[in-house]
């Protein structure tokens, strides 16, 4: 009887069981009916926005203006189409700003419009008297120069004063001159007695260079130039001195050990006149006189020329200053449009005519303030839209193309070569670059992937953190326009 009870409670389970499953059936069966007979929703998504380029732009400027970085400095912006002679975007686009080194491409225009692109300095040699039967020179060498910056330098693209002074002596010795009784006198008809002092405002610089004025303290013997001393200084050490041209003396006061300080003195003729002197003794021509300047010739003597060193060619120069944005050639091309221009090399003659040459062109002078030619001077200002307008007149010029040449390449040359490295601006934008203390600056072109030629000019002042960190953030803003 017990098990007849178990068997009739399985029996009773497995009916529960089986009701239980076919109920489920049924619901399901039910539902998927249900389901099938009403339409179904999918949820709704947020409708992508699709932004133009410009709109793009102007969302990265917003975004740099409400940067920690900029937003208790001054900084503008402005990007232009040179055919329309329209704005497309700007920020400031007329406030006064200090524009660093991209000031050069203020000298560097007029250097190529006054002069020339194909413009080359002349450095003569030329004697005095005359040559004896026996190979005396009975009087004097006159170095003429004419203010080339390049002179010896070995830079772009120049002779160093070893090798102009080899072709020197092989041009006087194929005139049988085997003793020279007088000296070597230099005469300059640009940088004649120059004592300016340097633009206003220098206050840099970077790696610890300093520019200063002319002292008239201590005499510089450029034949010491190599002497060995003991004891370097390390690079953080280091300081280079610069002084105005033709100029054979210096003063420099700190406190050091040791009883020598070298300084580096740009007074090329003086340094190719000493390398003459001492290569004309090595290879067995007397030269019984010193070297002497003649900044002004009371009494000039008639003077023979015997040949001539010639510089590269000023596009060359330029290129040079613009990528690797040398100083001391664009104040040397500021005074040399000044001495072809007007006939003077002071430092007043140049601006004059730099500014007498953008007037001609329709420069926009409101904001401008020219104090130099390189850009070291804070002093100096520019606006934003003054500078892409000037941009864009260039490309009327004759010279453009070697100008625009002349101008480094994002990511790939000069001074842009480390920027826009993983950026869309690589190879597309070609600028002058601009850099003091809180101070970055960029202007020049841009390569649109439309086909267009765009100018910019972008003047960061008084910014915060450091110049890696500002350059980051002016890629950021300047990618965008690569769409336009």
């Amino acid at each position: 009887m017990e098990s007849l009870n178990v068997t009739k409670f399985q029996s009773m389970n497995l009916t529960k069981k089986g009701l239980l499953i076919a109920c489920i059936s049924i619901f399901f069966v039910s539902f998927a009916q249900y389901s099938s007979s009403y339409p179904t929703y999918e949820t709704p998504t947020a409708e992508k926005v699709t932004l133009s380029a410009k709109e793009e732009l102007d969302i990265a400027i917003n975004q740099l203006a409400s940067d920690p970085m900029v937003r208790n400095g001054q900084w503008g912006f402005v990007v232009y189409d040179p055919k329309s002679k329209q704005i497309i975007s700007s920020y400031n686009e007329a406030t006064p700003l200090v524009p660093a080194s991209t000031t050069k491409l203020l000298t560097t225009d007029a250097a190529m419009n006054i002069m020339g692109s194909k413009f080359k300095y002349n450095t003569q040699l030329e004697y005095s008297g005359k040559i004896s039967d026996n190979g005396v020179l009975e009087g004097n060498l006159y170095i003429i120069g004419s203010g080339d910056p390049t002179l010896g330098t070995g830079m772009a693209g120049s002779s160093s004063y070893g090798s102009i002074a080899s072709d020197f002596i092989s041009s006087i010795k194929s005139l049988g001159i085997t003793k020279i009784s007088g000296g070597i006198f230099i005469q300059t008809a640009v940088f004649k007695g120059n004592n300016d002092s340097l633009p206003a405002n220098i206050v840099w610089l970077e790696r610890e260079n300093y520019y200063l004025p002319v002292g008239r303290t201590a005499n510089i013997d450029p034949t010491k130039e190599r002497k060995v001393i003991k004891r370097r200084f390390r690079d953080d050490e280091k300081r280079f001195f610069y002084v105005s041209p033709y100029t054979n003396q210096m003063a420099y006061t700190d406190s050091f050990e040791g009883n020598t300080v070298t300084g580096k003195i740009p007074s090329a003729p003086y340094s190719l006149a000493n390398t003459l002197r001492a290569s004309l003794l090595k290879s067995g021509v007397a030269v019984t006189g010193k070297v002497e300047g003649k900044t002004i010739d009371i009494e000039p003597e008639n003077r023979t020329f015997i040949t001539k060193y010639q510089s590269p060619s000023l596009d060359e120069i330029v290129y040079f200053v613009n990528q690797t944005s040398n100083n001391r050639f664009a104040e040397a091309l500021l005074r040399s449009v000044g001495f072809y221009k007007n006939g003077d090399e002071s430092l007043e003659t140049g601006r004059q005519t730099i500014v007498e040459h953008l007037n001609a062109n329709g420069y926009d002078f409101n904001g401008l303030n020219l104090m130099d030619g390189s850009g070291l001077s804070r002093s100096n200002l520019v606006t934003p839209i003054s500078q892409v307008k000037f941009l864009a007149g260039l490309m009327k010029e004759r010279y453009y193309k070697s100008y625009f040449d002349s101008l480094p390449i994002a990511g790939q040359t000069g001074t842009l070569k480390k920027m826009f490295l993983y950026n869309e601006g690589y190879g597309q934008i070609f600028a002058k670059t601009g850099t003091l203390r809180a101070v970055k600056c960029l202007a020049g072109y841009i390569n649109t992937k439309s086909g267009r030629t765009l100018t910019f000019s972008l003047l960061i002042n008084n910014y915060t953190g450091s110049v890696h960190q500002i350059k980051a953030k002016m890629e950021k803003l300047l990618e965008p326009a690569l769409n336009l």
